[in-house]
C-alpha cells in the first residue's frame, strides 16, 4: 500500500509541475539560445566531439565537426558552462542568456592535469572544486572504468580520505576521514539514500554499473542535507540522458576471475526537442570469493539484479525529470564457521545447530545461493524540477519515494527456510525545496527546507533485532556566496528537527512453529522485546569558509563547519541478534545527538605538469556514539542466555578527536605520462566523559583506518595503425600501515598488520576504419602477487569460531583477482 500510494504521489508530482510550468505566467518569457565554437588555444583548430554542459540545467551538447554547438529553449538567466574534452584542461565560466540568440566561444589549453572539475553536491549551483572552501573531491567514468573494483562504494574507496567497511566484495559502507554508517550521508542522484544503512553488513543499494560521476564531500555537510551528513556525503550520479538530438547507449560485460563473477549492463536513451528518455537493466552473480589461507570462503556469493528508467522535459522555464530505480539482490553472509578438526567452512543445517555440515568444494565453486542468506529489495521513484521565473530566480523541488525490504532467511530446516528471520519494510518519503534569488553583485543567496518521513516495519518475521518505529526530519536553512574577484566566501545556518517514535513490541512463540512471532501485549505468555519509547532530537548546524585564488596556479582554502546528527533506530533501541552480525546488540535511550565542529585548511597548486594538494583537517565530536563489547563478571564475553551466539556488544558515548589529512602529488613530466600519489592519515582519540580518566584501553577508536598511501604510473597512448584510441598501460601500489591505534578495551578491536598491495592494468578503445570507437577493452588486476591480509575495517576480520584454537583466526581479504571488462558503445544522431 504504501509503496502503491508512493508511486502515485510521484507521478501526479511529476505531471502536475510539468503542466503548470507551462501554462504559469510566470513562466512565460521567451526562450533563449546559445551557440558557440569550441577551438584549441594554440593551434586554433575546431574541436569536434567536445562536452558542452550546463550542470545546473542538466543540458549536455557535443561540437560537431566544425567544433559548434547549439542549444535551443534555455531560460533566461545566468548559468556556469562547462567545457571538457580529453587532453585538455576543462574550461567554465559564467553565460548570461538573454531573450533570442547568445554566442560564447572555449578555447582549450591542452593540459596533462585536470584542475577545473565542476561539483553540484552541497552548493547552491554548479561550482568549480577550486572556487569551493568545503573540502570535495569528484572522480569520473574513466576513473570508475580503470579501477577494478566490486561494488559502487569499493570504487572509491582508494580516494585520499575515503575508505569502506566491508563484509565480503558485494557489501561495503563508505567512511570518510574515520566516520561512517549514519554519519555518511550516500546519495543517487541528489537524492538521499535509505536502506536500514544502520546494519553493520548493510550495503548501498545502488547498481554499479549506472554510476557515471561519483562526489565526495570530506567533512560536515549538515547545512545542505541534515542529520546522517555529520561526516560528508558520497553523492552516486548516474549515466545522464542523450545530449539534445542524439540517441547514446551501452553494453558493457564484465568477468572477475577470484569469485567467478559475471556482471554485464546494457543503456539506451534519446533525447529529441526537449524531451529525454534513458532506460537499463544490469545482472551480475559471484560464487564464493578466495585468498590463499582460507581458499574460497563460504557464505560469499550474491545474485544482483538492477534497473532504472528516467523521463524528462526541457523547456524555456526549465526541467522535469522522473525517474525510476530497482535493486534485487540475494547475498549471502558468511558466520566463519569452520570445523576444528579440518579447518574447512562448515553450514549450519539444525535450527538447534549443534552439528555442522563441511561445506563440499563443489558447493564453494556453485553460483547457487545458500538457504541462509540476505534478499533486499529497494525500488526508489524520484523526480527533480528546476523552475526558471521570470525574474531570474529559480525553484528547485526534489520529491523521493523509497521502499526497502529487506529479508534475513536464518532457519536453515525444510519447510521453513523460506519463513525470513529478521524482516525489514522500510518506506521513506523525501523532500528538498530550495529557493535560488537571482544573483546580484556576485551575491549567490538561497534559502530552503529537506526533510523525510519514515515508516519501518519489523514485525513480520521471527527474529527482532529493532521496533518498528515512525521518523519526521524537517530542516530549514539559507546559504549564502559572494564572490570578491579572486576570494569566494560561502556560508549558511540551518536548524534540524527530528521527531522519532518506536512501537512498544511483545512476541511469543508460535505454536507450529516455534519460532517468535509478533502479538498483542495481552497474549498468554507474551514477553515485552521493546518498550514504547518518543523523542525529539533537535539542533543548529552551519558553515563558514573561503578560498583565495593567488593565481590560475596556487590557491587556499579554509572552512569551519558544526554538524549535526541524531541517533539512529540500532543506538536507541536495539535488543537483540541481528543474524547477519552473530552477536547480540543492545541500545541506549539514554542517547543526546552528535554535535561536530571540523576546521579545514586546504592548499592547491596546479601547473600543466604538476598538481601538488594538502588538506588538513580537525574534528571535535561531543555526544560521540560507538560500538563496544561487554565482557561478564569472569572476564569472559558477555552472553545473553538463550541468544544462540557468544559475543553482546552494546552502544556507548563518548567525546571523539578525529584529525589527519590527506596529501596528493600528481605529475605528469610529459603528456602521456602520469605519476599519482597520494597520502591519507587520521588519528582519532577516545575523549570520555568530561572530568573522567580515560585508560589507556580506550584511548583511540575503534574502526579507524591505517595510514594509506597510492602511488600509480600510467601511460596514456593512441596508435592509429593499431586502431588504438585513449589507451593506458598502468601499475599501482598501495600500502597500509600498521594500526596500532586500536580500541582494545573489553576485546573490542585487535591491531592489523601493515600490507602492500600491487595492481595492473590495460586497456583502450578499439577503432574502426573512420577512427570511431566501437569497443573499449579493459584487462586488470588487483593483488597480483596474491597476498594473505586483513583489511582494518574488513568484518570479517572478527568472524572467528574457536577462541581458544593456536591457529591465527579471522577471514582474509580478496586473493589476486583479474578483470576482463568489455564495453560497446553506441552513438547515433537523430
Amino acid at each position: 500500500m504504501n509503496r502503491t500510494v508512493g508511486v502515485f504521489i510521484l507521478l501526479f508530482s511529476f505531471f502536475h509541475t510539468a503542466v503548470f510550468a507551462a501554462y504559469n505566467p510566470a513562466f512565460e518569457a521567451e526562450k533563449g539560445i546559445l551557440t558557440g565554437t569550441v577551438t584549441d588555444a594554440r593551434s586554433t583548430q575546431k574541436i569536434a566531439g567536445a562536452s558542452v554542459m550546463i550542470p545546473d540545467l542538466k543540458l549536455v551538447a557535443v561540437s560537431d565537426s566544425l567544433g559548434n554547438f547549439m542549444f535551443r529553449n534555455l531560460p533566461v538567466g545566468s548559468f556556469l558552462v562547462v567545457v571538457s574534452f580529453e587532453g585538455y584542461k576543462s574550461i567554465s565560466k559564467t553565460v548570461q542568456i538573454k531573450v533570442g540568440e547568445n554566442t560564447a566561444q572555449f578555447l582549450l589549453e591542452e593540459s596533462a592535469t585536470e584542475i577545473n572539475e565542476v561539483v553540484v553536491t552541497g552548493t547552491s549551483k554548479a561550482t568549480q572544486v577550486k572556487r569551493n572552501p568545503v573540502p570535495i573531491v569528484m572522480v569520473n567514468k574513466d576513473y570508475l572504468t580503470t579501477n577494478l573494483n566490486t561494488n559502487a562504494i569499493d570504487a572509491i574507496a582508494k580516494i585520499p580520505g575515503v575508505r569502506a567497511v566491508t563484509t565480503g566484495p558485494n557489501v561495503s559502507k563508505p567512511f570518510i576521514r574515520g566516520l561512517g554508517y549514519n554519519r555518511i550521508l550516500t546519495l543517487y542522484d541528489g537524492i538521499r539514500q535509505e536502506g536500514q544503512q544502520w546494519g553493520d553488513e548493510h550495503g548501498i543499494e545502488v547498481d554499479q554499473f549506472a554510476i557515471d560521476r561519483v562526489e565526495v564531500i570530506k567533512g560536515p555537510a549538515s547545512l545542505s542535507y541534515g542529520s546522517d551528513a555529520l561526516a560528508g556525503v558520497v553523492n552516486l550520479i548516474p549515466t545522464q540522458a542523450a545530449p539534445e538530438g542524439k540517441m547514446i547507449g551501452s553494453i558493457s560485460t564484465q568477468y572477475q576471475t577470484n569469485n567467478k563473477m559475471i556482471g554485464g549492463s546494457a543503456m539506451l536513451s534519446a533525447t529529441k526537442n526537449g524531451f529525454e528518455w534513458l532506460a537499463r537493466i544490469s545482472h551480475k552473480q559471484a560464487t564464493n570469493y578466495q585468498n590463499s589461507v582460507d581458499g574460497r570462503v563460504f557464505g560469499t556469493a550474491f545474485n544482483e539484479t538492477d534497473a532504472n528508467a528516467a523521463l524528462g522535459l526541457h523547456r524555456k522555464w526549465g526541467y522535469s525529470h522522473i525517474d525510476f530505480v530497482m535493486y534485487d539482490n540475494l547475498q549471502e553472509i558468511p558466520d566463519g564457521s569452520r570445523d576444528s578438526a579440518s579447518w574447512k567452512f562448515t553450514r549450519q543445517i539444525t535450527e538447534i545447530d549443534t552439528a555442522r555440515q563441511i561445506v563440499s568444494n563443489a558447493d564453494l565453486n556453485s553460483y547457487s545461493i545458500e538457504p541462509l542468506h540476505q534478499h533486499i529489495q529497494h525500488y526508489r521513484i524520484f523526480t527533480g524540477n528546476n523552475f526558471i521565473f521570470n525574474n531570474g530566480s529559480r525553484l528547485l523541488v526534489n520529491l523521493g519515494f523509497q521502499n526497502s525490504i529487506r529479508r534475513e532467511y536464518s532457519h536453515p530446516e525444510v519447510p521453513y527456510q523460506k519463513v525470513p528471520g529478521l524482516y525489514l519494510q522500510l518506506s521513506s518519503y523525501t523532500y528538498d525545496i530550495k529557493y535560488f534569488l537571482k544573483d546580484i553583485d556576485d551575491w549567490s543567496i538561497s534559502a530552503g527546507v529537506n526533510g523525510m518521513y519514515q515508516n519501518n516495519t519489523v514485525t513480520n518475521g521471527t527474529e527482532f533485532v529493532v521496533p518498528s518505529y515512525k521518523q519526521f526530519d524537517v530542516g530549514p536553512f539559507i546559504t549564502a556566496k559572494k564572490r570578491f574577484n579572486k576570494l569566494d566566501v560561502a556560508g549558511g545556518i540551518r536548524y534540524d528537527v527530528r521527531r522519532f517514535s518506536n512501537d512498544a513490541l511483545y512476541t511469543a512463540a508460535d505454536p507450529v512453529t516455534g519460532f517468535d512471532r509478533a502479538v498483542a501485549s495481552t497474549t498468554a505468555g507474551s514477553k515485552e522485546i521493546f518498550q514504547n519509547y518518543v523523542n525529539t532530537f533537535s539542533g543548529m548546524s552551519g558553515s563558514l569558509g573561503a578560498t583565495y585564488n593567488f593565481s590560475e596556479k596556487f590557491s587556499v582554502k579554509a572552512n569551519l563547519s558544526r554538524g549535526f546528527r541524531a541517533p539512529n533506530v540500532s543506538e536507541i533501541s536495539a535488543n537483540g541478534v541481528h543474524p547477519g552480525t552473530n552477536y547480540y546488540q543492545i541500545g541506549n535511550t539514554d542517547f543526546k545527538p552528535e554535535f561536530s565542529l571540523q576546521e579545514d585548511v586546504g592548499f592547491v597548486f596546479s601547473s600543466k605538469f604538476a598538481v601538488i594538494e594538502l588538506n588538513l583537517f580537525n574534528n571535535f565530536i561531543s555526544n560521540y556514539i560507538y560500538n563496544q563489547k561487554l565482557l561478564g563478571v569472569n572476564g569472559q564475553d558477555s552472553v545473553i542466555a538463550g541468544s544462540g551466539v557468544t559475543q553482546t556488544f552494546k552502544y556507548q558515548a563518548s567525546r571523539a578527536n578525529l584529525y589527519g589529512g590527506e596529501l596528493s602529488v600528481d605529475l605528469h613530466p610529459y603528456k602521456a605520462l602520469h605519476f599519482e600519489n597520494s597520502l591519507s592519515v587520521v588519528d582519532a582519540l577516545n575523549k570520555g566523559i568530561a572530568g573522567q580518566a580515560v585508560p589507556d584501553s580506550e584511548r583511540y577508536l575503534p574502526f579507524i583506518p591505517p595510514l594509506h598511501g597510492l602511488s600509480e604510473l600510467r601511460y596514456d597512448f593512441d596508435n592509429k595503425h593499431l586502431h588504438i584510441k585513449r589507451g593506458f598501460v598502468k601499475l599501482q601500489m598501495e600500502y597500509y600501515a600498521t594500526q596500532n591505534r586500536v580500541y582494545t578495551a573489553y576485546n573490542t578491536e585487535t591491531r592489523t598488520p601493515g600490507y602492500t598491495l600491487f595492481n595492473a592494468g590495460i586497456g583502450g578503445g578499439v577503432t574502426n576504419k573512420t577512427g570511431k570507437v566501437f569497443m573499449n577493452v579493459y584487462l586488470m588486476a588487483n593483488n597480483i602477487f596474491d597476498l594473505a591480509y586483513w583489511d582494518h575495517l574488513s568484518r570479517l576480520k572478527y568472524f572467528i569460531s574457536y577462541p581458544n584454537d593456536p591457529r591465527e583466526h579471522g577471514i582474509y581479504n580478496m586473493g589476486r583477482n583479474i578483470a576482463l571488462k568489455i564495453d560497446f558503445p553506441l552513438d547515433y544522431k537523430l
